[in-house]
């Protein structure tokens, strides 16, 4: 089964930074460096975009010396690896509210997007204080100002049009979620375009996550049956056996 997307939740750094006996900054910079490793294995493996979920609008509640180092890591990690990940094929976008970012962090995002604006191997969207419900309602007001603009006929909205509005504009629908460190939620991600992607939760906490780890949440996907509504289709051997084709 062909795979074009997928999204992960990053979860577990801070877990495994405590199992360690380490500050939950320690987890933060592990989980950095696994995330280049999983881009480079998915650019390998030939997926087209990959979204990560970075730093979620609720992440703010967190105390604030974990926030500043996360952005501080989120720097240094745009500054010192985005010119070796565009030269090799990998494009960087962020997704989600940039405006509400500290500026040295909203500098560093664009000129990491505008560094590697050419490259065209795979798509890297790093979801930035972002959370689905804020995407939605962003699509939402987009589409009412153009309204009342008169630039848009309101009977005109359907679902491509939504889509048309959300941050992930103009890309396929993710095939597949993944979620690190064994809870089983969506954390507010992606909520729109999530609605019939497959899901797969891994007690690996995102620190330990491996390529090895992501090529077995893939091959499990390609395992499945996706049915998007309908009904399951049936194999030549498995209807034989119900005696629908014969003997």
């Amino acid at each position: 089964m062909s795979i074009s997307h997928v999204a992960i939740i990053m979860d577990g750094n801070g877990r495994w930074a405590e199992q360690r006996g380490l500050p939950r900054l320690a987890g933060h910079s592990r989980g950095v460096e696994v995330a280049r490793e999983i881009a480079v294995a998915a650019r390998d493996m030939g997926i087209g975009y990959l979204t990560l979920f970075a730093f979620s609008t609720e992440n703010w509640k967190r105390p604030a010396e974990e926030v500043s180092g996360i952005f501080s890591l989120l720097r240094q990690f745009f500054a010192r690896e985005a010119s070796d990940l565009a030269r090799s094929g990998i494009r960087i976008r962020t997704i989600g509210d940039i405006e509400g970012l500290p500026e040295p962090v909203r500098r560093v995002i664009e000129d990491a997007e505008r560094m590697s604006s050419g490259a065209q191997r795979l798509v890297v969207n790093i979801a930035m204080n972002y959370g689905g419900r804020w995407d939605v309602v962003s699509a939402a007001r987009k589409l009412a100002e153009a309204a009342l603009a008169g630039d848009l006929d309101p009977s005109l909205i359907d679902e491509n049009r939504f889509a048309a509005a959300l941050s992930t504009a103009g890309q396929p629908d993710p095939d597949l979620v993944i979620r690190t460190g064994g809870d089983m939620r969506i954390s507010n991600f992606l909520l729109w375009q999530t609605a019939y992607s497959e899901l797969y939760v891994s007690p690996v906490l995102w620190p330990d996550f491996t390529p090895v780890h992501f090529k077995a949440a893939l091959d499990d996907f390609a395992s499945r049956d996706r049915r998007f509504g309908g009904i399951r289709k049936r194999s030549d051997e498995q209807r034989r056996g119900e005696g629908v084709d014969g003997p």
